[in-house]
């Protein structure tokens, strides 16, 4: 079962990249951020809303894996999707790719569900219905979940 992705699409700018030419490392923390509340936003519960409703979702895991470099005035597509949808947590899958679709980065973060107190506290129902349409099922050869090719939205063209 496939299903859908969000992409935000980004163009790097000259101060994310190093003195080499390449985008710093920890800025795609920044991008996989941007895209996360974009995707919340089209899906109709933005970042404020859910704190309006006693909710937040700290990320409690992180793992990146760099596939090659972008640069300075690269356009990415970062696609995100859900890869498990629980009680109390919550894990998100993501891919960076260039215009011409090289892969530049795979990654996953969980977050836990919390109250603004920090306390566990289930997902709101609604919030799990809206995420629902995103949960991915497979795996690539690393084990990471992989979206299905025809679900994949191209990135724009330079």
């Amino acid at each position: 079962m496939f299903g859908q992705i969000h992409v935000l699409t980004h163009r790097i700018t000259y101060s994310e990249c190093t003195v080499g030419d390449h985008v710093y490392y920890a800025r795609y923390l920044d991008f996989l951020e941007a895209a996360r509340g974009d995707f919340f936003r089209a899906v109709g519960l933005p970042f404020r809303a859910l704190q309006d409703q006693d909710t937040a979702l700290p990320v409690i895991e992180c793992a990146l894996q760099y596939k090659a470099a972008a640069r300075y005035d690269d356009v990415l597509a970062v696609e995100v999707w859900i890869t498990e949808l629980a009680r109390v947590r919550l894990t998100f899958g993501y891919r960076v790719l260039k215009a011409e679709g090289q892969v530049v980065l795979t990654a996953t973060t969980v977050h836990a569900c919390t109250n603004l107190s920090a306390r566990l506290k289930r997902l709101p129902e609604d919030l799990s219905e809206r995420l629902r349409p995103f949960l991915q099922a497979g795996n690539d050869s690393t084990g990471a979940p992989c979206p299905s090719a025809q679900q994949i939205v191209p990135p724009v063209q330079r």
